[in-house]
C-alpha cells in the first residue's frame, strides 16, 4: 500500500541527519565494489516457464566491474513486456527469468571507474543495460538500438551470465545505464517513467513533435497512455484520447486532462474527426486494425507504434500514399533521453498514476495487468517486500 512507504522527501531529510552523525572522512572516498572473492547472491521472483508464473528464486548475481554500480533494489514497475517475456509469446524466452525494468534503486557501492554515482544515490535502470559503445546508434546517443544492446532481463551479459531484472533484491549495472532520480520524484512515482515515461517522450522528442499547439492523440490508455496524455498536454497539445469503448471517457477528460475523447468504434465519431490529427501514439501491445486510425492523420500525419505485438499488422497502402503518412516504430529510449524525460516531469511536476502492491501479488497484479485491470501502472515494492530476507 501506498501509506506503508517513507515520503522521499522525509526520507531525504532522514538521510542528512544520518550523515551529520558520521565522521567526515567516511564519505571522502566512494565506496569500492566488495571482494570478487565472495560471490554475491540475490533472490528475485522469476518464470520458469511460458506459464509465465513467477516465484522466489535465488541466484548469482554477474561479475562486477570498475564501471559497474551495485543497486539495492526499492521498487519496480510492471510492463505488459514483462508479462510477453515471461509468457515467451515472442518465442525468444530463456528460463528461469527474472523480469522487470522499471527499476529504482539506492547505490550501495559503486566500481573505481564510477565517477557518475556515489553511495545513497536513488537511480534508475530502464530496459537496457549494455551496448558495444562502439556503433554508429551508440556513438549518436542512440544506444537502443545498437545491435549488440543487452536487455535487463532475458538476455546475457559480456561475462555469460544470463541478465535479471527488477523483480529482485538487488543488481549490477554499468554506470552508463544508471539516471539519477531527482529529489522531487518518489520512487514508486519514478519507476513507471523509466519505461512508460521515455516511450512516449522519445518519438515525440525524435519526431519534432515537442512544440506546442500540436494536435495529437493518444491510442489506449493504460500505463503508457496516460503518460502519453501527461507529457503531450504538458507540451502544450490538443490531446485526444482514442479507445474502443467509453468507459474510460471521465478518467481521461477529467482526471487526465485530455480535450477530447474518440470511440473508435463510433463510425460517425470517427468520420468527424477524420484528417485531423498531427500524429497518434499507438501504444495498444495486441492485434488491432489500423486503417481507421491513420484516416484520422493529416497530411505528413505520423502513426507511431510502442505496443509490443506478436501478430502482423495489416494496412491498404493508399491509406499512406494519399496524405504521405507515416507509420513508424520506437524503442523506449535513450539514455540522454532518460535524462531528458525526468528533468522534464520534474519541472512540470508530472508524475505516474500507480498502484504500489507487494512481491507476493505480482503474479495476480501481472493477471489483472493482462485484464487492462489497474489505474495505471503496479509498481512493487520489492524493499518493502523484503525478498532477500526470506
Amino acid at each position: 500500500m501506498l501509506n506503508a512507504w517513507i515520503p522521499h522527501s522525509q526520507y531525504q531529510k532522514l538521510k542528512i541527519v544520518f550523515l551529520k552523525h558520521i565522521p567526515r572522512i567516511a564519505f571522502d572516498q566512494k565506496p569500492k565494489m566488495g571482494s570478487l572473492e565472495n560471490e554475491r547472491k540475490t533472490t528475485g521472483w522469476a518464470a520458469r516457464d511460458p506459464s509465465g508464473i513467477l516465484s522466489p528464486y535465488t541466484y548469482s548475481l554477474r561479475n562486477t566491474g570498475p564501471e559497474d554500480v551495485f543497486i539495492k533494489v526499492i521498487c519496480c514497475g510492471i510492463c505488459h513486456t514483462d508479462i510477453h517475456q515471461a509468457k515467451s509469446d515472442l518465442g525468444m524466452s530463456n528460463y528461469p527469468m527474472v523480469p522487470g525494468h522499471e527499476v529504482v534503486g539506492e547505490v550501495v557501492e559503486v566500481g573505481s571507474g564510477v565517477n557518475k554515482f556515489t553511495a545513497g544515490d536513488i537511480v534508475g535502470v530502464g530496459y537496457v543495460v549494455g551496448c558495444c559503445k562502439n556503433c554508429s546508434p551508440c556513438n549518436t546517443d542512440r544506444e537502443q538500438y545498437c545491435a549488440k544492446k543487452i536487455w535487463t532481463f532475458n538476455d546475457v551479459y559480456t561475462d555469460g551470465k544470463p541478465t535479471q531484472g527488477g523483480f529482485s533484491g538487488s543488481m549490477v549495472v554499468d554506470q552508463k545505464f544508471v539516471v539519477k532520480i531527482p529529489d522531487e520524484l518518489a520512487p514508486e512515482q519514478a519507476a513507471p517513467l523509466l519505461c512508460a515515461g521515455v516511450t512516449v517522450y522519445s518519438p515525440l522528442n525524435h519526431f519534432g513533435l515537442k512544440e506546442s499547439g500540436l494536435r495529437g492523440a493518444i491510442l489506449g490508455l493504460g500505463g503508457v497512455g496516460h503518460m502519453g496524455v501527461k507529457m503531450a498536454k504538458a507540451m502544450g497539445h490538443h490531446v485526444t484520447v482514442i479507445s474502443s469503448t467509453d468507459k474510460k471517457k471521465t478518467e481521461a477528460l477529467d482526471h487526465l486532462g485530455a480535450d477530447e475523447y474518440l470511440v473508435s468504434s463510433d463510425t460517425e465519431a470517427m468520420q468527424k474527426a477524420a484528417e485531423s490529427l498531427d500524429y497518434i501514439i499507438d501504444t495498444v501491445p495486441a492485434f488491432h486494425p489500423l486503417e481507421p486510425y491513420l484516416s484520422l492523420l493529416r497530411i505528413d500525419g505520423k502513426l507511431i507504434l510502442t505496443g509490443v505485438i506478436n501478430t502482423p499488422l495489416q494496412f491498404l497502402t493508399p491509406t499512406v500514399m494519399l496524405g504521405r503518412k507515416s507509420i513508424a516504430g520506437t524503442l523506449v529510449g535513450s539514455m540522454k533521453e532518460q535524462e531528458e524525460m525526468l528533468a522534464f516531469c520534474k519541472e512540470k511536476n508530472l508524475t505516474s498514476m500507480v498502484e504500489v502492491v507487494k512481491m507476493d501479488y505480482i503474479n495476480t497484479a501481472m493477471e489483472r495487468l493482462e485484464k487492462n485491470d489497474v489505474r495505471y501502472r503496479f509498481v512493487v515494492d520489492v524493499a518493502g517486500s523484503k525478498i532477500d530476507d526470506q
